[in-house]
């Protein structure tokens, strides 16, 4: 007989999927950071944890937006629901790295058509001292920058390599914009969604080494002074990337959070961007003494993924019984 206290699974997915865009984002990086330092194997394990909460944040987006559209546009305005956007971008470009490109094209024009009406919903909501999701905008234009420079080299695409390019120099305005409106508090006492500023500035780094990348692969993108202006921004955001990561992983030390709390998959990615950014940048540039603190990140990364997957697993089943006693407005990397 079923527990009184137990939850129908929709009533208990329905909180949760925010939090599923960013274990996506979490889990496809980490699967992009592996096959950087040629763990091919594990990286393909963990793609399939990824496209499986893929799949069910899609499902979960179209359900709400054909049976509850009140409920839809009331989420849809919050920082959060731009995870769909980028998680669909990293998965995308992890799918691109496989060389599935009509898969990884497929999931671009998604992610691209998905990307304005988010943004202008989530972006008009923006208030004062917000938490770190308020990078999200940043996180999911430069995601898109990303995957189509990466599409671009593998498919000798100038127009696309153009594109994102300019979608590169929005997603450092918008990142400007939301430095203005963060809460620095946050650093101090968030639950771990603050790591989203330090993510926005590692695939910024990454976003330039792509389109480098696409630069050398033999089209003709841009003049000399362009070229030195990219590579040097590149190296800039790398720098200011893995600063942050130094602040906040200091942070985490002089005001220990231990608990678990599902924003800890927005501090998951940005640990593993900031791999792949630091990796892809030794790569770019031929920076070979990056490639030894890229590998150590991407096993930093994968300890905490790995933390983060038992606290989730332990609190879903606690919740799923109604044994838990965290509250459900606590569940999403979303809050304004």
């Amino acid at each position: 007989m079923a527990s009184p206290h137990r939850r129908s699974p929709r009533i208990w997915w329905a909180p949760r999927a925010p939090a599923a865009g960013a274990a996506v984002m979490a889990t496809g990086i980490l699967s992009v950071g592996l096959h950087l330092v040629g763990h091919e194997a594990l990286s393909r394990v963990a793609l399939v944890p990824a496209c499986a909460a893929w799949i069910l944040l899609a499902a979960s987006f179209a359900h709400l937006l054909l049976s509850d559209r009140v409920g839809w546009a009331t989420r849809t305005d919050t920082p959060g629901a731009l995870t769909a956007v980028a998680a669909t971008a990293v998965l995308g470009t992890r799918f691109s790295l496989l060389g599935w490109t009509s898969v990884a094209a497929a999931l671009l024009a998604l992610a691209t058509l998905l990307w304005p009406a988010l943004l202008m919903l989530v972006v008009r909501h923006w208030g004062r001292r917000m938490p770190g999701s308020v990078f999200l905008g940043c996180v999911a234009t430069e995601g898109l920058a990303v995957l189509g420079a990466t599409l671009a080299a593998a498919t000798s695409t100038a127009w696309l390599a153009h594109t994102a390019l300019v979608i590169f120099w929005l997603g450092l305005l918008l990142c400007a914009a939301a430095l203005m409106r963060f809460d620095v508090r946050e650093v101090a006492r968030g639950a771990g969604d603050h790591w989203v500023a330090g993510g926005a500035l590692a695939i910024s780094a990454l976003a330039g080494a792509k389109l480098i990348d696409a630069a050398d692969s033999g089209m003709r993108l841009w003049n000399d002074d362009d070229s030195a202006v990219m590579r040097h921004a590149t190296v800039a955001l790398l720098a200011v990337a893995l600063a942050a990561w130094a602040v906040l992983a200091g942070c985490e030390v002089v005001w220990p959070r231990l608990r678990y709390d599902v924003r800890r998959w927005s501090t998951v990615f940005p640990l593993g961007m900031t791999a792949a950014a630091t990796l892809s940048v030794a790569a770019a540039l031929d920076v070979a003494w990056l490639e030894g603190p890229g590998q150590a990140l991407v096993w930093i990364t994968v300890a905490v993924w790995s933390a983060v997957v038992l606290g989730a697993g332990a609190s879903m089943w606690a919740e799923y019984h109604g044994t838990s006693t965290q509250r459900a407005g606590d569940t999403g990397s979303g809050g304004r």
